[in-house]
């Protein structure tokens, strides 16, 4: 077994071990940081990486709770953005030692802007320098961003609950249901995998989401790149039907997560005419109906706005499966380093050169 793989069988135990905590230990600073926000008139939210899809996931409890922010990449908001003096930045990071987000505190200590760091890690910087420190308990992954991952977006979740209403004890309980659930779903999901058709090394992939899965979205595009060494595409499903539907040709895999509440009937439209038009649709969603897709993942049900606890696992189970399937090493980076600590190039040779001519 892959060491990919084993950290995504763990997921759900590392799941549930991060919301217990902010039902008991954590709960105080989630508080303090959710009331932090509330007071706030400009709040920015970042990450960079996986930690930005974890922020992508949040957002929308933000904005449904009418408590809009800004959502930007750190790198972006980094060198492209100015801050007001009020400003709350909301920094997701696992190690917190991501160069984008050092140097986003030291921009943010400038400019007098306040923030709050959620992070796995309590040594890296970010946990050292926020004003609010939230750090996640959790066994770190061995490559890919797995449990840090999904355990970063809970969090994240966790504080947009807890600043637009509440995160509490009952909505504790039913999170916990969606887990202990999940894991009786895995042994199926890995069977599904095993038995399907829709992964095939050197396809063409597109994933499509809306709400809080856009996260889950561009994360399955990420462990496509990372994992299985293979390109991938991610975007809203609204915004693909505006132009980019005209790439669709046969065979083309498409992934589609249909939302618990929100645009399903649209959404399963969108799969009904994606397999008319020949390609191969992979259906990730709560009651989707089987025959929506050539692969139909049935998640348990969960609360509005949190599909995303759950709903990138098996994307991860399917990624590291192509992995298998196309000759290649999920568990070790050909170019990319675990923490990527400076700005320049891709090769880290290379990289010190250009650094020390500037």
């Amino acid at each position: 077994m892959t060491r990919f793989r084993q950290d995504i069988v763990r997921q759900p135990q590392e799941l549930q071990r991060a919301i217990d905590y902010f039902g008991g230990a954590g709960r105080r600073r989630l508080e303090e940081a959710a009331g932090r926000v509330r007071r706030a008139n400009h709040v920015y939210l970042t990450g960079i990486g996986s930690s930005w899809h974890a922020a992508m996931c949040a957002e929308p409890l933000f904005s449904a709770g009418a408590r809009p922010l800004f959502l930007h990449d750190a790198a972006e908001l980094l060198h492209f953005a100015t801050f007001p003096r009020d400003a709350v930045i909301v920094a997701i990071s696992r190690t917190g030692k991501s160069v984008e987000i050092v140097r986003l505190l030291a921009k943010a200590r400038e400019s007098g802007a306040f923030v709050i760091g959620i992070t796995n890690s309590e040594d890296g910087p970010l946990a050292r320098e926020a004003q609010i420190p939230i750090i996640v308990p959790v066994n770190f992954d061995h490559g890919i961003s797995v449990n840090t991952y999904s355990t970063l977006a809970a969090a994240a979740g966790a504080l947009a609950c807890a600043t637009v209403s509440s995160f509490d004890d009952s909505l504790i309980a039913v999170l916990s249901r969606t887990i202990g659930e999940t894991v009786q779903s895995m042994g199926a999901w890995q069977e599904q995998i095993a038995e399907t058709a829709w992964l095939v090394p050197g396809a063409v992939y597109y994933f499509l989401a809306r709400g809080s899965s856009l996260g889950s979205c561009h994360e399955a595009r990420l462990l496509w790149e990372e994992g299985a060494k293979s390109s991938a595409t991610a975007m809203g499903t609204g915004s693909f039907r505006h132009g980019p539907q005209e790439v669709v040709t046969e065979g083309m895999r498409v992934g589609i997560w249909i939302d618990g509440q929100r645009m399903r009937a649209q959404d399963l439209a969108v799969a009904h005419d994606l397999k008319r038009l020949g390609a191969s649709v992979l259906l990730i969603g709560q009651e989707g109906p089987q025959d929506a897709g050539d692969l139909v993942f049935q998640l348990p049900a969960a609360p509005p706005g949190w599909q995303f606890l759950i709903d990138i696992i098996p994307a991860q189970l399917a990624a590291e499966c192509l992995a298998r399937l196309a000759g290649v090493d999920c568990d070790s980076f050909r170019l990319c380093s675990y923490i990527v600590e400076d700005e320049y190039g891709l090769l880290h040779e290379e990289a010190a050169v250009q650094k020390g001519k500037n």
